[in-house]
């Protein structure tokens, strides 16, 4: 075994074991791409193909819900600086967890995986096609190592409850994972079911991803994802028309000929990724007079600062993860309360996501997912 292996094997024997409370057997999962695959669970040895599974993980088992990962992607910290803190300091363990790059990244090293003795590696459906070209599934199955692939990111809002339900069942956490989805759904329901009927306008909003994450303009989202949380939040997205799948870039000409009536940047504490970036660094904890700033700042740019919203006020920023994970319903929320402030006057996303992390998560709730320009 080369050096690397030991080191990584010797990072996973720091980790407490789990003890489960039906010993594992092998059962059969349906993965988000239709796969039918064989898996010993309740795992015990799990590998997160992206670090940011730690959102739905958490939620599903509060307890402990490192104790059965031996590995993962080392996105967490890098995108989200200000959550993973937050679980580190609840959970020191997780700074001790061998990481490594994305697939599509060439950044995978499956003689490290195979080391790491997974009961099953657990993968974002977007990296399907990469992995398909580069043969990983059948690699790792030769060695008995399982794949299950799972969605929060390219369709949310087919697959999100979908996975959820696949997630716990290689936990064995299936009733957890059905009380989550529950209160997801009825929480999403407490927008889209007010909306029904609704004669209203219906404000244009532009969604820029990532915004100032580097200096290009302006990443957005087609009627996926971000886009369609728009429109469940009753509003039009509009770069809907203008890319064809779930992410693409709209030009700074095409956001000036569209002339939104609501502006929403997403972003993170991306110190790690971008340390010179322009981005708002929303997220737990964040500090708001410095998000409001760098908005401002961002309205400066030529997409918008000839636009009437430039000077409305309307422009927000809100959690880039909101896009990634399991908790899409506070974004609609928060959505539906910029987009139509007296229908949804009672709505208070703020109290929804702090009433979340009290039944579902392990830490606690700190305010700064979201800022506007007003205050």
């Amino acid at each position: 075994m080369t050096r690397r292996g030991l080191l990584a094997l010797s990072g996973a024997a720091l980790l407490p074991a789990v003890p489960s409370r039906a010993a594992p057997a092998p059962v059969q999962v349906t993965d988000i791409t239709g796969r039918t695959v064989t898996v010993k669970a309740p795992v015990e040895r799990m590998i997160m193909g992206e670090g940011r599974q730690s959102y739905l993980v958490a939620a599903l088992d509060r307890q402990n819900p490192f104790g059965r990962v031996v590995g993962w992607r080392d996105d967490f910290r890098k995108a989200d600086l200000d959550g993973y803190t937050i679980y580190e300091k609840q959970f020191p363990q997780i700074a001790r967890i061998p990481s490594f790059g994305g697939w599509k990244d060439g950044a995978f090293d499956i003689e490290q995986v195979i080391s790491l003795r997974p009961d099953v590696v657990v993968m974002n459906l977007e990296s399907k096609v990469a992995i398909d070209d580069g043969g990983l599934i059948g690699k790792l199955e030769r060695v008995g190592i399982p794949i299950v692939f799972i969605d929060f990111r390219e369709k949310p809002f087919e697959n999100a409850e979908r996975s959820i339900a696949i997630m716990a069942q290689v936990l064995g956490r299936e009733e957890q994972g059905r009380t989550l989805a529950d209160y997801r759904r009825t929480q999403i329901e407490r927008v889209t079911s007010r909306l029904q009927g609704f004669t209203g306008p219906r404000p244009k909003v532009m969604i820029e991803r990532a915004a100032g994450y580097d200096e290009s303009c302006c990443m957005s989202f087609g009627d996926e994802n971000f886009g369609r949380m728009v429109t469940l939040a009753g509003g039009i997205n509009i770069a809907a028309t203008l890319i064809p799948g779930t992410f693409g870039v709209v030009n700074p000409e095409q956001v000036v000929a569209a002339q939104p009536d609501v502006v929403v940047a997403t972003g993170s504490n991306w110190k790690l990724y971008a340390p010179d970036g322009a981005w708002v660094g929303v997220g737990p904890g964040a500090d708001q007079a410095v998000a409001r700033q760098r908005l401002r700042k961002l309205m400066e740019r030529p997409a918008y600062r000839t636009l009437p919203v430039a000077r409305s006020n309307r422009v927000h920023a809100i959690w880039h993860q909101f896009y990634d994970s399991p908790y899409q319903f506070v974004a609609i929320q928060v959505l539906a309360k910029w987009l139509h402030p007296e229908l949804f006057a009672d709505l208070d996303p703020d109290a929804t996501f702090r009433e979340f992390h009290e039944r579902f998560l392990p830490v606690a709730y700190a305010p700064g997912y979201w800022v506007s320009l007003s205050a």
